[in-house]
């Protein structure tokens, strides 16, 4: 399986428009962030995990030309603003599939109504087919199975998730025992890690770190970066042997 870092940044990305943050004004492009987003392949299979703002820019830059699905984290426009942009893979293969929590699917259904119209649908939008994903059921995607892992986002439920030996998390704040034994015995896991300083909502470094040394994982990916954790090569030096600061367009192979 391979896993295709679409976007490793944070809500507003980085470069921050208008920011003169010395990250901002990096020209290392490990320092350049889309919103967070991974694409997932193996065999003929091909998915992605949310679908952002930046979503039409990383299909071009990774050369994506097929979607069998989108599984989506929750419902924050950072992991969904960029729905309409399927489009392209709706006119080659008609509807795509979306994956998420009932509340998620009925947050989309309200901010992209156009899409589920039913009478007189414009014929140019794009089309999916929901499915439902529910707490503690893993669930089917190609030839595997995916197992939702639930985490808080502060008071936000949110959907991270398991396939064989590798779990893909985001905007984790807090995570329950239940959860946790989910999570035994991976080869990657891939997790957020927003800044050096607390946050109410996000794992900040030392968290992530803590969370990864609990875990265990073979290999870790930190992602959903902020400008404020500072330059990627420096606090890559920083890291543990086995943790790794993802980056745009990274590809790994599990």
């Amino acid at each position: 399986m391979k896993v295709y870092f679409l976007g490793t940044g944070t809500s507003q990305g980085i470069p921050i428009i208008g920011s003169d943050h010395e990250v901002c004004k990096s020209t290392d492009f490990k320092d350049k962030r889309l919103r967070v987003s991974a694409w997932i392949s193996w065999e003929d299979h091909s998915y992605v995990i949310d679908c952002g703002p930046d979503f039409r820019q990383q299909m071009l830059v990774s050369n994506c030309r097929k979607i069998d699905g989108i599984l989506f984290t929750h419902e924050h426009a950072d992991h969904t603003a960029g729905l309409d942009d399927i489009r392209p893979f709706n006119y080659k293969q008609g509807e795509i599939p979306i994956y998420a929590h009932k509340r998620v699917l009925a947050n989309i259904e309200k901010r992209f109504d156009y899409i589920f119209e039913t009478v007189n649908k414009y014929p140019g939008s794009p089309s999916v087919k929901t499915i439902e994903i529910c707490n503690d059921i893993p669930f089917s995607i190609g030839n595997k199975m995916a197992v939702p892992i639930t985490v808080m986002h502060g008071s936000l439920q949110v959907f991270g998730f398991r396939i064989d030996d590798f779990a893909y998390l985001t905007d984790v704040k807090t995570i329950e025992e239940a959860e946790i034994e989910k999570l035994k015995n991976l080869k990657v896991l891939v997790v957020n890690a927003l800044r050096e300083e607390p946050h109410n909502t996000h794992f900040n470094l030392q968290e992530a770190l803590d969370f990864i040394a609990l875990l265990k994982p073979e290999k870790a990916y930190l992602t959903h970066i902020s400008h404020m954790l500072g330059f990627h090569e420096e606090v890559q030096k920083r890291m543990p042997e086995n943790v790794f600061l993802a980056y745009d367009n990274l590809e790994i192979t599990i």
